[in-house]
């Protein structure tokens, strides 16, 4: 296997185990705070997860299949990183709609505002390495997944203002309004992203 497909599992193994962990610390934060917020982005973090995991399967069918098997897999893992972007957008979206209706007001929360600087600060150079390999290894599906961590850091942007809001000023609303964030993001990158796979196809 060459150097550009090894570091390329190399960074999706550390996706997975990353996201894992704050997938775990997000929703027992968002539990305990009742922040729609936190766990919807420990939602997106598993998201990522599995998209790490189907990565992490596309790539190490590489020199094992025909050249015509191994394009179709990657377009068969490009679009379930899509659906996955789908599935987190339906539940963020009708949570947080619900939580505004209702007035479910969450608690401020100190450690998310942490969680969401961490993330913020690991993101974006993962998401630059990733998108560095996906090019090297002209890989739709991992620049793909490029993109799905970028827009988690987008989300930790979203996550922080939600959370800094609520935590500082008392606005509350700014929870929710974070999840609506998190949903435009993952619909328009879910899209993005089921298109180019779909080009590919008919490529």
């Amino acid at each position: 296997m060459s150097q550009p497909y090894k570091k390329g599992l190399y960074l999706e193994y550390f996706t997975v185990g990353y996201n894992i962990l704050e997938a775990i610390v997000s929703i027992l934060l968002g539990a305990i705070n009742n922040s729609i917020a936190l766990i919807g982005f420990g939602l997106d973090s598993i998201v990522e997860s599995l998209s790490g995991c189907i990565l992490i399967w596309r790539l190490s069918q590489h020199q094992k299949l025909t050249p015509e098997a191994e394009a179709k897999i990657e377009r068969q893992a490009t679009q379930f990183v899509a659906i996955t972007f789908f599935l987190m957008a339906g539940y963020i979206g009708f949570e947080s709609l619900r939580k505004l209706i209702n007035q479910d007001v969450p608690e401020p929360s100190f450690m998310g505002i942490l969680l969401a600087l961490l993330s913020l600060m690991i993101m974006p150079l993962l998401a630059w390495q990733k998108n560095k390999v996906g090019k090297q290894l002209n890989s739709r599906a991992l620049i793909a997944d490029a993109k799905e961590t970028l827009v988690c850091s987008f989300l930790s942007v979203a996550l922080f203002l939600g959370l800094a809001g609520n935590y500082w000023f008392g606005f509350w609303q700014a929870d929710p309004f974070a999840g609506f964030i998190i949903v435009f993001y993952l619909i328009k990158e879910g899209w993005e992203i089921w298109e180019e796979a779909h080009e590919s196809d008919v490529d």
